[in-house]
């Protein structure tokens, strides 16, 4: 069969780009103005301008010009007239950080009365400019092209094969400002809608290859570790979903990696559950060969191949010289993490699937059924006009999901012209499966373009179409296209309506696909992700395994599903008296009384874990591989989760690694180096932030295991929080930052309407998050009080055309945008 070819491809681009997005009319006008704060009675600004002069320009000047702010000439009643500036003194002021512990302070009072009006006077002056900020197109990234493809084809698909790695940027991945766009990303997604027609359709005249999948390291094969989608009764190994292009003959290879030791292991081959072969193996020291299946027989489409060792035994023994939890430990390359010699049980290392051999056509497949809601009864070539009726109704069904819109004639005209020319040379099937690449490989479908009013004036906001709106909404909760109903509701131009659109935001956030506010969302603003780089050292902890590590991201996932799902206090987040745990993770904290590989909500036995603090994903990924980091802790606490990132470490001073570890024949504490460390004054200044934190939770290692002992030395984590209270214990830690909730409440916010609209939070979007926390606050910050927040917002619900550059006179202006002009486009 033959594929679109690149010059088709661009010709259909440019075709595309040049399109109307369909007749719609402009959206409603603009909202009602953000309510003003409820303030009360505050001294006189003057007053208040002298406070700022007397207290805060001593370091903030033009001579010493610390945090790169000068406030000498600052003026509160004036503050509208230096919003950036406002902002940065508004965040430190409401965290309690500004003036720096051992400076001269006014009273708690002025403080407040300075903090209030600062943002009394910013907010009402952003009434006046409702700025909702614009942003550059965005486009289909990984995770969400995975998710659109899934629902289009029920497929799944790994968007690593063609796409390249997203760029992040404020946390998040799909900011518009660090979405390029180049010829070699355009051919990324060329490859991509020709590999992804082909998988949708199958191919009957596919050729016999080759497909390797290589087991992580990290992944424990481990006697008692079942691994999900494996049979029952067997231990690790590896499940990958294949992609079978035809009906025939395949053959299964495994190459497995033993450790020190002899013995006799069987591997269990199956397919979507069901058994299919049975192969022994008999090793000896460090050995590693392939071994291979007879040829079987596998119907087309995805499924699910398991390969893992049979279990022999039964009941765990607790011996005292068992194997490390991690299998390969002891592997062949387990000279290189300090540990040859262990004993350890085989690892599965590689499987490989080769075929097909002898392909007897193309059986019916979940992404087949639909793709082909119709099929002509006879051949194209016989009843042509039948055949283009039937391609026309499935190309117009993908186009409207794919461009989430009605499609119009222009839209149509491209992918039917390439279906003609399939069709007649290779058939309806073809003619389809090029039609659907051309659609895939489209402009509407990989970038999220918005249409903005026909007559857009320079600087002037508006608000933006329905279906423009739904497919926000549906990318924010659900990160993917507008289900039937949601297109259905914005195509009739009621999404606009605020009580039409709170009941599809509650519908949405029931649906199972809401995940992704905990999978997306919720994990990139906790830097879970980070979790994946550290691998804490095996000499140390050779129990951790890739299992676990997923296990504590799961935990907390699942955390922040629970307070979008049952509408609790964003709060919770960080107070939490109960987790969810698995068996493997329950034995990794030590907490008993759970059983099986499913996780449920389990309480916490005493006050030593509250929250998001005491997870050890967290945990993870602030910790070094070989020791914890209260310096990686307290930064993250700080920057993640309140928002105030301490300033960069200044050039010239020595890495923390670089400090003695030992003294007298004795290794140090990392508390010990610390004092070292931040003996230099320079370094003082920001550590007396991070460190009191960071210590207050130095009693859980690198895996999140709580520990009492350091080196032998039993552990000191006494600290004093910059606002004057002692903390000791993660509980005191949690205390301490509840006593100010705005700072958290407010960075979650911004760090929502970030990921929501696709760029970053700015200074005038502020006062658009003070409005929905102080609704929320109101509503005992329940999560739903934040979502509909953000949804109502302007910055969600309007644009403004974008800066154009001249390029010429290297000036910028505000100019008018396209027909697909405007912000997000």
């Amino acid at each position: 069969m033959k594929t679109l070819g690149a010059s088709a491809v661009l010709w259909l681009w440019f075709a595309l780009m040049g399109q109307p997005a369909g007749d719609r009319a402009p959206g409603p006008g603009p909202a009602a103005p953000l309510p003003e704060h409820d303030v009360a009675a505050l001294a006189d600004t003057a007053d208040l301008t002298a406070v700022v002069q007397r207290y805060c320009a001593r370091c903030h000047n033009d001579r010493l010009l610390r945090g790169n702010l000068i406030l000498e000439t600052f003026d509160v009643d004036a503050a509208h007239e230096r919003a950036p500036t406002a902002e940065k003194m508004i965040r430190k002021l409401r965290a309690g950080m500004m003036p720096p512990p051992g400076q001269r302070r006014p009273s708690p009072d002025t403080l407040l009365a300075l903090v209030e009006t600062l943002e009394m006077v910013v907010d009402r002056d952003a009434a006046l400019d409702r700025n909702p900020g614009s942003r550059r197109f965005q486009r289909l990234n990984r995770a969400e092209y995975e998710r659109v493809i899934r629902d289009l084809l029920d497929l799944e698909i790994d968007a690593s094969r063609w796409l390249p790695a997203d760029t992040y940027l404020g946390a998040f991945d799909n900011m518009s400002d660090a979405q390029g766009l180049s010829t070699t990303l355009l051919e990324a997604y060329l490859r991509a809608a020709t590999e992804v027609s082909r998988l949708a359709v199958g191919n009957p005249d596919a050729r016999s290859r080759s497909a390797k999948y290589t087991n992580p390291i990290d992944v424990s094969q481990h006697a008692w570790d079942h691994l999900e989608g494996t049979p029952y009764g067997t231990r690790g190994g590896m499940v990958v979903t294949h992609d079978f292009p035809v009906d025939g003959e395949y053959v299964f290879t495994i190459e497995t990696l033993f450790g020190q030791g002899t013995g006799f292991q069987d591997v269990d081959i199956s397919i979507d559950g069901e058994g299919v072969a049975l192969l022994g193996l008999e090793h000896g020291a460090r050995s590693t060969f392939p071994i291979r299946t007879e040829p079987i027989f596998v119907r087309a489409g995805q499924r699910q191949i398991a390969a893992a060792f049979v279990r022999t035994i039964e009941g765990p023994y607790e011996d005292r010289l068992k194997t490390p939890g991690w299998s390969f430990v002891g592997g062949e390359d387990s000279q290189a993490w300090a540990n040859y010699g262990i004993t350890a049980l085989p690892h599965l290392s590689d499987l490989m699937i080769t075929g097909p051999r002898r392909g007897a056509g193309v059986s019916e497949t979940a992404s087949r059924r639909k793709l082909f809601q119709c099929h002509p009864a006879r051949p194209a070539a016989e009843i042509p006009s039948e055949a283009r009726a039937c391609a026309r109704g499935i190309v117009s069904r993908l186009a409207r999901e794919a461009y989430r819109r009605p499609v119009t004639e222009q839209d149509l005209a491209g992918p039917m012209s390439f279906y003609d020319q399939a069709v007649a040379e290779d058939g309806f099937e073809a003619g389809v499966r090029t039609a659907l690449q051309a659609i895939l490989a489209g402009p509407s479908f990989i970038f999220r373009l918005e249409r903005a009013p026909e007559e857009t004036v320079a600087g002037e906001s508006y608000a933006i179409d329905d279906l423009d709106l739904a497919s926000r909404l549906s990318f924010f909760l659900w990160a993917t296209v507008p289900d039937d109903e949601l297109r259905g509701i914005a195509a009739e131009g009621r999404l606009s309506d605020p009580a039409v659109l709170e009941s599809q935001v509650r519908r949405m956030l029931s649906d199972s696909r809401a995940e992704a506010l905990s999978v997306r969302f919720a994990s990139q603003w906790l830097r879970l992700q980070d979790a994946e780089d550290n691998q804490p050292e095996p000499y140390l902890y050779p129990d951790f395994t890739g299992q676990l590590r997923e296990d504590l991201v799961r935990e907390t996932q699942l955390l922040f599903d629970r307070l979008v799902r049952e509408d609790r206090s964003l709060l919770e987040l960080f107070t939490a008296d109960y987790t969810f745990l698995n068996e493997r993770l329950a034995v990794h904290y030590g907490i008993p009384g759970v059983s099986g590989p499913e996780f449920r909500r389990v309480p916490y036995p005493d006050d030593s874990r509250r929250g998001v603090l005491g997870h050890g994903s967290v945990l993870l990924l602030t910790s070094m591989s070989a020791r914890t980091s209260p310096v990686l802790r307290g930064k993250w606490v700080m920057e993640v989760l309140m928002g105030t990132p301490p300033p960069p470490p200044p050039p010239n001073i020595p890495a923390f690694d670089e400090t003695e570890s030992a003294q007298g024949g004795r290794l140090l504490t990392t508390r010990e180096r610390l004092e070292i460390h931040r003996a230099n004054p320079t370094c003082r200044s920001c550590h007396r932030f991070m460190d009191p934190i960071g210590l207050a939770l130095d009693n859980y290692d690198v895996t999140g295991r709580v520990r009492i002992r350091e080196n032998g030395v039993p552990l000191d984590t006494r600290g004093t929080f910059y606002d004057g209270t002692d903390v000791s214990t993660p509980a005191e830690l949690v205390d301490v930052l509840m006593k100010r909730p705005i700072p958290l409440v407010r960075n979650f916010t911004a760090h929502l309407l970030a990921y929501a609209i696709g760029r970053r939070a700015e200074y005038f979007d502020q006062p658009g998050i003070r409005t929905i926390t102080h609704e929320a606050e109101a509503n005992d910050y329940r999560m739903s009080s934040f979502i509909l927040g953000v949804v109502n917002s302007d910055a969600f619900r309007m644009a403004r055309p974008a800066p154009v550059v001249d390029e010429q006179a290297g000036a910028r202006h505000e100019g008018e945008s396209g027909r697909t002009g405007g912000a997000g486009s």
